[in-house]
């Protein structure tokens, strides 16, 4: 099972109500679901180049880490600059039923695509049961 967290959130929300400005830059904005054996998380990454993109796993915690460089230099005048620049970084916490070491990434069209297989020791798995006559037999 996938599992998220952001202690900070609500923290943000009130802080940008209070101040009227963003408090930190915005996390990626993630979708995510299980198709089969596997776990698939969709992360929006528009205009990060892949190779500011870093990803980790350690102790079951996944780290997605990316990098959006402004378009222009600092001897450009700024009319409008909305758009968040900077270092972009998001945990997801995996659970044990994942097989972190078989996690593959793809980054195409500014979304990064992350996959997950479920662990063998998690899938469902058929159960033979013997009958008491076959037992009675076999100790015979």
């Amino acid at each position: 099972m996938l599992m998220r967290t952001d202690p900070f959130r609500d923290l943000d929300r009130l802080t940008e109500a209070m101040l009227g400005t963003r408090a930190r830059p915005a996390v990626m904005p993630m979708d995510a679901y299980r198709e089969d054996d596997t776990f698939v998380v969709h992360l929006d990454l528009p205009g990060v180049t892949p190779d500011t993109i870093d990803l980790t796993v350690e102790q079951n915690v996944l780290t997605i880490r990316a990098e959006r460089k402004p378009p222009v230099g600092e001897p450009a005048e700024r009319v409008v600059d909305e758009r968040t620049h900077g270092v972009f970084s998001r945990q997801l916490f995996l659970g044990e039923t994942l097989d972190a070491d078989r996690l593959a990434a793809d980054y195409e069209a500014g979304v990064l695509t992350i996959t997950i297989p479920v662990a063998e020791k998690a899938k469902p798995r058929r159960v033979e049961v013997g009958g008491g006559a076959e037992r009675r037999e076999l100790a015979s």
